[in-house]
């Protein structure tokens, strides 16, 4: 497992290691002792899954608000996405950038996105699965979010008609967001 700085402040991207032989392959999606030396996270709350069903699915960009805020590791166990993140720490050198990769269950990557940052994700592939790992439980009052395609973020979705949910789709603009995260 290697883990490598992103552009922005306190992302790392997570590249896993298969071994492999004649029955398959074992591969480590999590190592303490490797995220302590890193100074990362190592403490977590839970694990969710996202199935999303057809390509084109957009989900996103979420967060949870203070004192809810989540670190995340967020990999692909089947399919295919485009990842998106921004950061929204207003201290933050890269307040109002994204960046953004793609994670499959084919290139054994994983994201890891410290509290501050929104996510969100757009399916490259039908039935495509979405593991997390979360250092902080849902917080259902906590639960905020950005709109997806916001025309000051600029993200480049490339995806003019996605399956989004009522929700995703009325999210507040970046320009509307007072930002709790230093």
């Amino acid at each position: 497992m290697q883990i490598k700085p992103r552009e922005l402040e306190g992302v790392f991207e997570i590249q896993l290691e298969r071994i492999k032989d004649a029955r398959g392959y074992f591969m480590r999606s999590y190592s303490r002792s490797l995220f302590v030396e890193h100074g990362l996270e190592v403490d977590w709350e839970q694990e969710s899954i996202s199935f999303n069903r057809v390509r084109n699915t957009v989900r996103g960009l979420h967060f949870q608000l203070p004192p809810y805020a989540e670190t995340k590791i967020v990999r692909v166990t089947q399919g295919a996405i485009w990842d998106v993140f921004v950061d929204l720490r207003k201290g933050s050198e890269s307040y109002g950038k994204w960046g953004a990769l793609e994670l499959s269950a084919e290139n054994d990557t994983a994201i890891y996105l410290p509290k501050g940052f929104a996510h969100g994700f757009k399916t490259l592939t039908d039935e495509a699965i979405v593991a997390y790992k979360i250092n902080a439980l849902y917080h259902p009052a906590s639960a905020s979010g950005i709109f997806w395609k916001d025309p000051d973020l600029a993200i480049k979705w490339n995806e003019e008609h996605p399956v989004i949910s009522d929700r995703d789709a009325a999210l507040q603009n970046f320009s509307d967001f007072i930002s709790p995260f230093d």
